[in-house]
Formats: structure tokens, sequence, C-alpha cells
């Protein structure tokens, strides 16, 4: 007969009762205990001391994130919490007590990856907590039983699950945020977190989309839309540039959807963003699904011209055949994603369009293929991701019949061999072109730079560039950059309104005094508080101590 203990318990909320103590009144209750001597047997001389108690807050943390922005997003957020609470974030696995692994349910290779990386740590003995979309849409998994989970809506409470983590135990936090039974976008977007790139703010405007896709992992763990307000994200916005920030992307699992449940939509939302953008600074917005865009051509077009907006955006078409699209449950047809990036492209010069498109989805068949290699023939899309299909568990795509594995990567190969046929920016060279310099190239040899359609610019790696707005002559090109010559005399641009945070420095935290924020961090005090009492006693119980204590009368 199975044990009531057999039963998960999804939230930590639900061992807790209305007659319980509240975490003020518990706070409150432990700043009043006095640590009291307790009589144990005599040590033996020459034991070794032993001590069994851990204090969090005082260990290196290593955060690893897969996945896309809306994740680095939430990475950010855990790091900058763990940070504010006395956690030490390294870069260097190795050196870490835990890792917090922050997952993507995407494609199988990414679940892969997470996989492993779990299985690395347990054998180094190390801590684990995991976070993300996968342990979100499936907690019962094998590989995650007794594993700490952080929910995706959960990320405001990680310094809870780490510190239970820490010291062993095993807390599972999954629930949704609600206010007044209505779902919310997330956690606070005011929380404390580490950029990646000091100079970059990833802003997620909404969680979850409207969509069904067949194929899609993700809506189980994001699950419906949910905005945050406009004022939520104007402000997050503003705090941003207030600490150095020169780059903002919005990102979400449908940006094009946001609104629609609170009432507002996405040109609303950039209008008001806009105004805030300092002169020199910039705003990507993120991928948007066709369906939601085209409501918004006109206005979209408008804002997509802004001169502090990249010319850029991302629109998913996945397949162009109306059957394959239809078997996906995406809800629109090709023509509905030519209208928009044809209209885009008139109203809009030289905007950057970007697309995915998913190889050997089920019953795909050879005309569906053409009809996809057909459409890159004609828009010659500069920036295309190219995705062989994965059936993902508990998806109503894994049930259909499936295209054979070699099928799928031979359609790979051909239409990333189609891929690499033009070369998107050779017309480019000669031209001059203002860039915002804002990050490290991956050789280390440059600096990354964007021009005005977030096109990637390659320039010296000179320190007073990085940050800046500099106009370059491009005088080389390759498949997915350009090369840039600063020129001379030119003005070096400043957008930034405030020196830049320094790398791995904690953003969003408020000035407060000492004795707040030891008040902050109470709990982390009182257990150090019972982990000195205890050595303290342990020493007395020592013969050599006892004997130098018996004649001061202590005991």
């Amino acid at each position: 007969m199975a044990s009531a203990c057999d039963s998960p318990v999804d939230d930590i909320e639900d061992m807790v009762t209305s007659h319980d103590p509240t975490p003020h009144e518990r706070q409150f209750a432990r700043r009043n205990i006095v640590p009291r001597p307790r009589k144990h047997k005599l040590q033996p001389a020459g034991e070794e001391l032993q001590t069994d108690s851990v204090i969090p807050g005082t260990q290196k943390i290593w955060v690893r994130t897969w996945g896309c922005s809306h994740n680095s997003s939430d990475g950010e957020y855990m790091a900058g919490q763990l940070a504010a609470s006395g956690y030490k974030i390294t870069e260097n696995p190795a050196d870490a007590d835990l890792w917090l692994l922050n997952s993507c349910t995407v494609k199988n290779p990414a679940e892969d990856h997470f996989r492993n990386s779990i299985k690395k740590a347990q054998e180094q003995n190390k801590k684990v907590v995991v976070a993300g979309c996968v342990p979100q849409a499936q907690p019962r998994t094998d590989y995650l039983k007794e594993l700490s989970i952080i929910g995706v809506q959960q990320i405001d409470r990680v310094v809870e699950v780490v510190d239970e983590a820490i010291k062993g135990h095993s807390v599972r936090l999954l629930g949704q945020k609600k206010e007044k039974g209505k779902r919310l976008g997330g956690a606070r977007l005011d929380l404390p977190k580490i950029r990646k790139n000091p100079l970059i703010e990833i802003i997620s405007i909404n969680t979850g989309c409207l969509n069904a896709c067949t194929y899609c992992k993700t809506k189980h763990a994001r699950g419906d839309l949910a905005s945050y307000s406009i004022e939520e994200l104007v402000e997050r916005a503003r705090q941003s540039f207030q600490e150095g920030v020169c780059e903002i992307w919005l990102t979400s699992e449908d940006t094009g959807a946001y609104g629609r449940d609170i009432g507002t939509d996405l040109p609303s939302l950039l209008w008001e963003l806009v105004k805030e953008i300092p002169e020199g600074a910039m705003l990507r917005l993120g991928m948007t699904n066709p369906p939601y865009i085209l409501e918004h051509l006109e206005e979209m077009g408008r804002i997509l011209q802004h001169p502090r907006v990249y010319s850029f955006l991302h629109v998913p078409v996945q397949s162009a055949s109306d059957s394959v699209l239809m078997d996906m449950k995406r809800e629109y047809c090709c023509a509905d994603f030519r209208r928009v990036v044809d209209f885009l492209k008139e109203r809009v010069p030289g905007i950057t369009i970007a697309t995915d498109i998913i190889c050997g989805f089920p019953g795909e068949t050879d005309e569906d293929f053409e009809q996809t290699m057909e459409l890159v023939r004609q828009y010659r899309f500069p920036s295309l991701f190219i995705n062989q299909f994965y059936p993902r568990p508990g998806t109503p795509a894994a049930k259909m019949e499936q295209v054979p594995a070699h099928v799928k990567k031979q359609r790979t190969k051909e239409l990333s061999a189609l891929f690499h046929t033009y070369k998107p920016y050779d017309h480019k060279i000669g031209e001059r072109q203002r860039v915002l310099v804002t990050e490290e190239s991956f050789d280390s040899q440059h600096y990354v730079a964007h021009n005005k359609f977030y096109e990637q610019v390659l320039v010296p790696k000179k320190p007073e560039f990085k940050g800046k707005m500099i106009e370059v002559d491009i005088y080389e090109a390759g498949k997915h950059y350009m090369k840039g010559q600063p020129v001379e005399d030119a003005r070096v641009f400043t957008p930034s309104i405030a020196q830049p945070l320094q790398k791995g420095q904690v953003s969003g935290l408020p000035q407060v005094s000492l004795l707040d924020r030891l008040n902050m961090n109470i709990s982390h005090y009182c257990v150090f508080v019972d982990f000195i009492s205890r050595v303290v006693l342990r020493c007395l119980e020592t013969p050599w101590v006892q004997t130098q204590s018996d004649s001061l009368n202590v005991l």
C-alpha cells in the first residue's frame, strides 16, 4: 500500500495552513531565541570535531542557462537575487557548491545537455537545483526525482529553494502567479539581476501564448498568455537606462500577442517605450507569429522606422506548405506570412526579416518541402534558423506518423546548402554606417556592433568604443557579418545616461542601511548563531577545555 508521502507536493504553500505563524511572526520569534548549552557526553581526546550545521548564503553558485532570451532573462534574475542574498556567483562550475541549471524544452538536444549536466553535477557531489521549462512541463520525470525545482513563474523565490537545497532538502515550487484570480506575467520586473552583458537589458513583456502548436513543448511550461502592464514595462526600461544600459531586447514566446489578455496591444506598448529611450540607445523587438502582427502592420511599419528602434523583426514561418502548417496548427497560411514580409519590406526599406523553418515535420512530403525551398529562394532571408524536427514527449506531433530520420537529415542539409549559396551583405561594402557597439566577438579579436537593421558589424577592439554609437566604413562582408573601419575624426556618441554596471554587478539593489540589510538576511544570521553555539559547546566538551573551564566555573 502506497504511503501518503508518495504523493508529490507541487508547492511549498501546500504544507502551510491558516493556523501556522506568518513569515513575519517566525522572524520576530527567531530574534528572541537565545542559544542554551546542552549536556553532552564528553568527546574523546584526539577525535576530530564534527559539525552538521550549514550556513546558507555563503556558498558559490554556478548558473547555467539554455534556450531563448526569455530564459536568459530568468537566469539573470535568479543570479541577481542569489548574489543579493550573499551567495557568490561563479563562472567556474568546478568551484561551485551548487549548480543552478535553467533548462530549455524546445528540442531534444537541449534537454539532453540539461540531463547530462545534472548527471555530471551529481558525479562531482554538487548540490543541484533545476529551473526552466523542462521541470515545469514534466516535474515527475525520473531523472528529476528528489531534485529541487523552481517553476518558471517562481523565480522570485530562488533564494528559498537554494537555501533548502544547500541544507540537503528538496523543495518544488511550481505554482502560478495570480492576482484576484487572474494569472500574472510572472515574477516582479524590479527584482535584482546580474546582466550577462551590462549594456543589454532583456525584458520579458509577457509569458505564454495563445497558440496550441502540435509540436511545442514550451506551451506545457509557459501556459496561456499573461502580459505585464505597460506601466511595469516602461518603469523597467527606465530603471535599465539609469544603470547604463544602451540596448533593450523585448522578449516573450510571442511578442505580437502582447496585451490581448489585458486590453491593450503591442504598438501601444512600443510607443510608450520609445519615449524613454535616450538618443543613440536602441530597442530590439523579439519574435512574433504572423497572425497577431497582421492586425498591426501599419503601426508596426511606423514603429520599425523609428530612429531608436532596430528595423528588424523575427517572424517564424516554419513551413511554406499550407498542409503542413495546418497539421502544426499554426493558425495562418503561407500567404499571410508573405503579406507580412512584403508589406514591411515596402514600408521599412532595408528591414531585416529573420525566420525559422522546421525540416521533416510529420507528414511533410517532398512537394511540401520544395515549397519551403522556393520561399527561401525568393526572399533570401539573411537570418534563417533551420531546425530538424524532434518529437517532444507529450505533444500531439509526437503521436503522428514520423518522417524517416534520414529524410529529415537530408532535407535539413539541402536547406542549409541553399542558405549558404547567397551572401546578403556583399552589396553593402563601401557604405558608411552608424553602429552601436555592445559586446565582444566569440574570437575575442573584435567588438560586435549592430547597424539600424540589426546586421552584425565587427569593429576594432578598442575599449573607448564599448557601449558607444560610432560611424564606420564597411570594407568586408561575410555570410553573417560585415567589418567596419571607424571613420577618423567622427564623433563617438555615448548613448548611456549613466555609467554602466560592472560585469557581475547586481542590478536593481535598493540603497538601504546596514541594519536593513541585516534584517533582510536575518534567517542566515540566526543559523550562524546556532552554528557558533554548537561549535563552542563541542569545544567545551573536550578534556583540555573541560579542565580549563572547570577552573573558571563556566560549567
